[in-house]
């Protein structure tokens, strides 16, 4: 279907020349794909993978074993960043971007623990320092998704106890932080144990602690989804 731009109305205060466009709010139409949540998945990854890396940190594992838990974290990144992607796609920035940090922590664990680099535990420690330091800036705006707050807080002292293990090689912080590593996991586990559920049956079953507009975006009905949403990333012209 084509259609041709009307030209101005005579008087109309329009430079000659220049097109006159319609309106076109009515004939705008924005489609919206359901899509399953992704965030059991992403919490489950990082639960597994914490428990990996935590038996290592507390002496579960051997050293020799640093390896095959590098290689076995990397599905992690990879599952963690498809959550990322798809949390993108359910306009939920905040999941989107906690995953797909937590992707590239793995990733960047894995491939400094599997290549064996000279000063491996030194940067690592850095790169957990700077992870804290994003993860007290998402603890900040998350507390009405509480599942998402619960995650980032606990694992608040493990990024700072790994941190500071890897910058000074002292073994009580890294078992301290292998140990915080188990409760992260039970966290996640948790957390997405309760979405699952909540998922599967329509209803809240296990506290998840939802406030807020997290709170309404679950209980509110079709008109609340669609609030504001000429405004949102995707729709509108610019991010």
């Amino acid at each position: 279907m084509s259609s041709t731009p009307s030209e101005p109305p005579p008087d109309s205060g329009t430079p000659p020349g220049r097109r006159f466009e319609p309106d076109l709010r009515s004939m705008t139409r924005i489609n919206l794909r359901p899509i399953a949540s992704p965030l059991p998945l992403g919490f489950f990854a990082l639960a597994i993978g914490s428990v990996l890396t935590a038996c290592l940190q507390l002496g579960a594992l051997a050293e020799e074993a640093r390896t095959a838990v590098a290689l076995c974290v990397v599905p992690a990144f990879l599952l963690q960043f498809l959550v990322g992607v798809l949390a993108f796609g359910a306009r939920d920035v905040v999941a989107a971007t906690l995953m797909g940090v937590f992707a590239g922590s793995w990733l960047a664990f894995a491939l400094v623990t599997a290549g064996g680099v000279a000063e491996g535990p030194e940067v690592l420690g850095v790169l957990n320092l700077a992870f804290l330091g994003f993860g007290l800036l998402m603890a900040a705006v998350t507390p009405p998704k509480r599942a998402l707050w619960l995650v980032i807080v606990a694992s608040l002292p493990r990024w700072a106890a790994t941190g500071l293990a890897g910058l000074t090689g002292a073994d009580w912080l890294t078992h301290t932080a292998g140990g915080l590593g188990l409760l992260v996991a039970a966290v996640a586990g948790y957390a997405a144990f309760a979405l699952m559920l909540e998922d599967m049956r329509g209803e809240q079953v296990l506290p998840l602690g939802r406030s807020g507009p997290a709170h309404t975006a679950v209980e509110g009905d079709l008109a609340v989804q669609l609030r504001n949403l000429e405004r949102q990333a995707g729709v509108r012209r610019t991010l």
